[in-house]
């Protein structure tokens, strides 16, 4: 089994903002696979189990608010005990421009505050990770602030290519592993 966890904040007061595409993702997964999510409360997550191609998974949104995810993240592993090397982890890039996304088989945090959460409370950084381009901050925004705006009409499509390729690189690792995504999604283009 594999879990796919895709962050975010609860809430409808969040939804449709440039943090929340992993929970964006999580939803286009669960449309495409015919998965439904239930609130969870020993988890402190929406979960769904299910089936990607072949591999059995468990997609999850943490409901913990994002800078608290490490918590739903430990309390799924510890109880289907899994590693943290069967995850996926989906979230927000301040650094990557809007719709863009880069594979990672592991690495730092980034500044992002969910993934800071998940490495502390898994005391790793070894864990497959998709992070989905939101777009640099406008130097007068403060960065919070920005992370919680939704994006401008102009960029909608670009974002929701963001949240299809993530969810079609989650898939690509599923099948073919994370060496595979990462050579199919890490391309630089070329000018």
């Amino acid at each position: 089994m594999h879990i796919i966890i895709g962050l975010g904040n609860p809430g409808n007061a969040y939804k449709g903002t440039r943090h929340n595409v992993g929970f964006e993702t999580i939803d286009k997964l669960c449309f495409d696979h015919n998965i439904k999510l239930k609130s969870n409360r020993r988890f402190r997550a929406h979960i769904g189990e299910g089936r990607i191609g072949n591999t059995p998974v468990l997609l999850a949104k943490p409901q913990t608010y994002m800078n608290l995810s490490g918590q739903a993240v430990a309390a799924i592993l510890k109880y289907y005990k899994l590693t943290p090397s069967e995850i996926i982890v989906v979230y927000d890039d301040v650094s990557l421009p809007v719709g863009d996304i880069r594979v990672r088989e592991r690495g730092s945090a980034g500044g992002q505050k969910g993934m800071i959460d998940i490495i502390a409370k898994l005391a790793t950084d070894e864990f497959p990770r998709v992070r989905i381009g939101i777009g640099e901050k406008p130097e007068s925004w403060d960065l919070a602030d920005y992370v919680l705006s939704r994006f401008p009409k102009k960029e909608w499509d670009a974002m929701i290519q963001g949240v299809t390729k993530a969810g079609d690189a989650v898939e690509l690792i599923l099948k073919q592993g994370i060496l595979t995504a990462m050579n199919e999604y890490n391309r630089r283009l070329k000018t």
